[in-house]
């Protein structure tokens, strides 16, 4: 077969009656299998006895999840399962004990400390990097965390790597096949010959809608062809030897090195797609039926008989036993403690104090902040060979479109500092992936204005991964994203994105505006433990007045959450950040013949916020306008304003006012950007109609 093209095998034929498995091997199989059904059908008593409220159950997918989990090896290999992935969690080593914790949302379910919906699986020790609810973003953080293995490879010593590659498998539904992730996922394995197996579990509905509304021609495995690199099978899901073939087939293809397999499981749903739904709405009559005869545990159950000589007698007898098991430890779990009220509100961020916050002490002359910024990558690769850069363009003599990242593929070569392929949610996909096996990567997003497809990675993704996996995993991912206007960069140039990522828990965001700043602010969130969306002003990349002395030596890094007093002021307080910080110092300059004395405090980061410090500021001024260069209706100024009236009403003096660009986006045409931006007349004016108040 073509090992640089997609190939298409129906697998029909076994070369051998049990391929190669022990008798006891089949019958742990046979005992993993029986135990998945048991738990859902223990689970969906207790969701009508409302001990829980949602159930998504495997039943009907349990013979190719089991195979994939003999195919792998357990504590070495990884598993990214999709909601239906109960009997593979229960191969990869998860008890049937810690299932039920997770169903009962108790606090000492692994899986989320019951955090997390049922069946939303994520186990540290067995390799399951937690998933969440969005169907299809596990298919890129499987490539990243597989493109993690290849990078531990290619550091073992030769007399260690007889292993071969750590191997990963993802699974999903046929519907979630229709995702862009999935296909980006593709891309990027194949390109680089990923060791992941994309097993996709193929039950001919998405809820209701069935796999010929959804794919051309109803075929998911054809969605293989034009991939070089990647191989595609289909085979009978509901069949354990024959799943088992492939799969074993797949995973040692992975592990020499040979690229990814996409393997289509044809299963049948025995249930409907969740305890929310009735599929008698939508499922044929004696459908259901035809499906049953199928079904993979009693197939498995004869397979057992045949290899083992056992009885029908002695397999109801160990069936018995595995549900006297299975309503033990439901009993075991309903008694264990929920979790702590207390609680609550624990790891939305890590727990790891920001460093001490000292004076830098100057060495050089003035550095432009784009350069500050390629010091600080500079630095940052060469002190820890974990961190990776990554994204459009950033490699090469190039070095981003705006130099950023210039030269540092020379200095530190072509596996830290590479090209992606131009697709947002891959960046950021493959970047959690790398995070959760203890990469740090530092990827780009060229432009903020084109960071939207990758917004279902962040938020749902990126900004969780601590919080819902109740400390398990951590993504310390540092997003640098250029954004702003003033550059005649029109629509989709000019954009400011804070607002909508200063919503997301769990995420901090740094918007600095001065080269010192930037190089602190980077070097801090590359060595911290949180994921970070670093904004760089692109209009301050090489700004006279955005020019820094950096410091001496490479130990020096700014604390997030501590903002700076730009300019000391007597009667305004003027909170800002990014470009709008210089021009509030020039605006204020023309009022100084007013007699009007402006204090300018540049935040420096949106989250955290240090509120200590703008609370002083209005305590002595009285007076307080929030200026930003982002829309003024919903712009994070709004926020800041809302809390400086709430923590400062008894100081003040007159209204907290905000200045903001007009509620319209960027024209290209220099006049007509002029009348949208804040310019330095306009924020004059406002400080002035504030002052007289």
């Amino acid at each position: 077969m073509s090992m640089t093209a997609a190939a298409v095998e129906h697998d029909k034929t076994i070369d051998a009656p049990f391929e190669g498995l022990g008798k006891d091997q089949l019958l742990d199989a046979y005992k993993l299998m029986k135990t998945s059904r048991l738990l859902d059908a223990k689970m969906l008593v207790l969701l009508k006895q409302g001990k829980s409220f949602f159930h998504i159950g495997c039943m009907g997918h349990e013979a190719v999840q089991v195979a994939a989990t003999v195919a792998l090896e357990q504590g070495r290999d990884w598993a990214y399962p999709y909601y239906r992935g109960q009997a593979l969690c229960l191969g990869m080593g998860m008890k049937p004990y810690e299932c039920l914790l997770s169903f009962l949302a108790k606090g000492d379910d692994p899986n989320s400390g019951g955090r997390q919906m049922p069946q939303h699986y994520g186990h540290k020790d067995l390799n399951i990097p937690s998933q969440s609810s969005p169907t299809g973003t596990q298919f890129l953080q499987a490539v990243g965390c597989a493109l993690a293995s290849k990078r531990n490879f290619a550091k073992q010593k030769n007399g260690a790597r007889a292993g071969g590659l750590e191997v990963t498998v993802v699974t999903a539904g046929d519907g979630t096949t229709s995702q862009g992730d999935f296909h980006e996922a593709l891309n990027w394995a194949a390109r680089e010959k990923a060791p992941v197996v994309f097993l996709i579990e193929d039950n001919g509905y998405a809820i209701s809608v069935p796999v010929r509304d959804q794919t051309p021609g109803g075929k998911v495995v054809h969605l293989g062809r034009g991939y070089d690199n990647l191989e595609s099978v289909e085979v009978d899901g509901c069949d354990f030897l024959k799943s088992y073939r492939v799969l074993k087939k797949a995973v040692e293809r992975a592990r020499r090195g040979d690229g990814p397999t996409l393997v289509v499981g044809d299963v049948v749903r025995l249930l409907p797609h969740s305890s929310s739904d009735d599929q008698r709405k939508y499922r044929p009559e004696g459908e259901l039926t035809e499906d049953k005869a199928r079904d993979p545990v009693e197939q498995m159950r004869s397979v057992v008989k045949k290899a083992t000589g056992m009885s029908d007698q002695d397999l109801d007898k160990l069936d018995e036993q595995l549900k006297a098991e299975v309503d033990a430890e439901a009993e075991r779990a309903e008694a264990a403690p929920s979790a702590d009220r207390s609680t609550a509100l624990d790891w939305v961020l890590s727990d790891t104090p920001e460093p001490a916050e000292v004076d830098p002490t100057p060495d050089g002359g003035e550095v432009v902040l784009v350069d500050a910024i390629n010091r600080a990558l500079a630095e940052e690769l060469a002190r820890d060979e974990r961190v990776l850069v990554f994204g459009e363009d950033v490699a090469g003599k190039k070095g981003g479109v705006f130099t950023a990242t210039r030269g540092l593929t020379d200095r530190f070569g072509e596996d830290r500092v590479f090209n992606s392929p131009l697709a947002e949610s891959s960046i950021i996909g493959v970047a959690i992936g790398m995070a959760v096996r203890g990469l740090r990567p530092v990827p780009e997003i060229q432009f903020g204005d084109y960071i939207w497809t990758a917004m279902m990675q962040i938020r749902n993704e990126l900004s969780t991964m601590r919080y819902r996996s109740n400390n398990a995993f951590s993504c310390p991912v540092v997003v640098r994203v250029p954004v702003g206007g003033y550059i005649h960069g029109a629509l989709c140039h000019s954009q400011n994105i804070e607002s909508y990522f200063a919503h997301i828990p769990g995420l901090k965001i740094a918007h600095p505006s001065t080269a010192l700043d930037a190089y602190g602010l980077l070097k801090a969130a590359i060595r911290g433990d949180d994921p970070v969306l670093f904004l760089e002003h692109k209009g301050l990349y090489r700004q006279n007045h955005a020019k820094s002395v950096l410091p001496a030596g490479t130990d020096w890094v700014l604390p997030f959450g501590k903002g700076i007093v730009r300019q000391e002021g007597e009667d305004i307080t003027v909170v800002t950040y990014g470009a709008l910080v210089q021009r509030t110092i020039q605006a204020s300059k023309k009022l100084e013949d007013d007699g009007i004395s402006v204090e300018v405090v540049d935040i420096r980061t949106i989250n955290p916020v240090d509120w200590a410090l703008i609370e002083q500021s209005v305590k002595k001024t009285g007076k307080v306008m929030v200026a930003h260069e982002d829309t003024r209706f919903g712009g994070f100024g709004g926020e800041l304003a809302a809390e400086i009236g709430e923590r400062c009403f008894e100081h003040l003096d007159g209204p907290v006012r905000r200045l903001g660009a007009a509620d319209s986006p960027v024209p290209f045409n220099w006049d007509l950007e002029e009348e949208v931006l804040p310019q330095i007349d306009g924020i004059a004016q406002a400080l002035r109609d504030l002052a007289n108040w």
